[in-house]
């Protein structure tokens, strides 16, 4: 999914450099290839290897990232339709997208009851462990909410368009409430001082609710006329500024917050871990969140904020990528 939203936000920004959405197709072709790789990986580890793979939904530092499978079907999904269907033509894309989406909101769905049910039945932990991987089962859903607006005008106009907008916004609302919980990482933060350096860069975790949110009120205020009259139309567009323009603000504060926390750990030592892809699909969010504002309000400097958010995208993908590869081919990375 981190690759994912690299061609998706390229893709969506205001401005367009010439070259840009070919780069963008590529990264996306490479995004879903990742995709069929980890998910034969993922069944075959569930083949092979039950008793581990059950043993990982009771390990609490573990089982959160459950949530990461659903976004990642969606992300991809996104970006199939958004720039895959240059290569493969629209109605593949919409098929695929419609496969994709389908699976990644029942997997997130079901991830954002299961894994809060074994953290209060299962798994032993208290509040001092409290941290932003917590969040990845309930963001899940939001995904969903910013990414099903995509398909709603490739349904039947009439009930059908009307029932994913509202389906939706009903995730959007799930998601958003459950995600209430942040509260409790910050007051972890406060309390108990930074993560350690090897987990630092999980704190941009935090964007990813932030950012989503926002990227979801504006991609469904633009498909809403489509599927619902006045006055809701209208209310629905005027709620995705009202809302998304608070929420990038806090997103901003705590992208401050989290790169000074992370200056700090790499002044410390802190070395590569797959923690460093944190980095990428949140801030991502962020990106497609500030261009949502930049349609609906006009406003440069949203449209300049969506640009500079994506420069830091592509260097935290490059890191992540580059350290990435390097751990394969040297072995660090995979088990023995």
């Amino acid at each position: 999914m981190g690759t994912a939203i690299v061609a998706n936000a390229g893709a969506t920004l205001p401005y367009q450099l010439p070259g840009q959405r070919t780069a963008c197709q590529i990264v996306w072709a490479l995004s879903a290839a990742a995709l069929a790789v980890l998910l034969a990986a993922r069944a075959g580890h569930w083949l092979h290897h039950r008793d581990q793979a059950r043993a990982h939904l009771l390990d609490p530092a573990v089982a959160p990232f459950y949530g990461c499978l659903s976004m990642a079907l969606l992300a991809v999904g996104a970006g199939t339709l958004v720039v895959g269907r240059d290569l493969i033509g629209e109605p593949a894309a919409v098929a695929a997208d419609a496969v994709l989406f389908t699976a990644g909101t029942a997997v997130g769905l079901l991830m954002a009851v299961l894994v809060p049910y074994l953290m209060v039945v299962r798994h032993e932990i208290d509040a001092a462990q409290a941290g932003p991987a917590w969040l990845l089962p309930l963001v899940s859903p939001m995904v969903s909410a910013a990414t099903g607006p995509l398909l709603v005008p490739h349904l039947p106009a009439g009930q059908a368009r009307e029932a994913l907008l509202l389906a939706c916004y009903a995730m959007f609302g799930l998601s958003l409430l459950a995600t209430l919980l942040l509260p409790m990482v910050f007051g972890r933060l406060l309390t108990a001082g930074p993560l350690p350096l090897l987990l630092t860069p999980t704190l941009f975790l935090v964007l990813g609710p932030l950012g989503q949110s926002t990227t979801a009120v504006n991609q469904l205020a633009d498909v809403a006329p489509l599927a619902v009259g006045a006055p809701y139309a209208g209310a629905l567009g005027a709620f995705a500024v009202v809302y998304g323009v608070p929420v990038t603000g806090f997103a901003l504060l705590w992208l401050a917050l989290a790169t000074a926390l992370l200056v700090r750990a790499a002044r410390a030592g802190m070395g590569f871990a797959m923690t460093w892809w944190a980095l990428t699909f949140p801030v991502g969010t962020c990106v497609t969140g500030a261009a949502g504002l930049a349609r609906h309000t006009g406003l440069t400097a949203f449209a300049w904020l969506a640009a500079a958010l994506y420069v830091a995208l592509l260097a935290a993908w490059l890191l992540a990528a580059g350290h990435t590869l390097r751990g394969l081919a040297a072995g660090r990375l995979l088990p023995r």
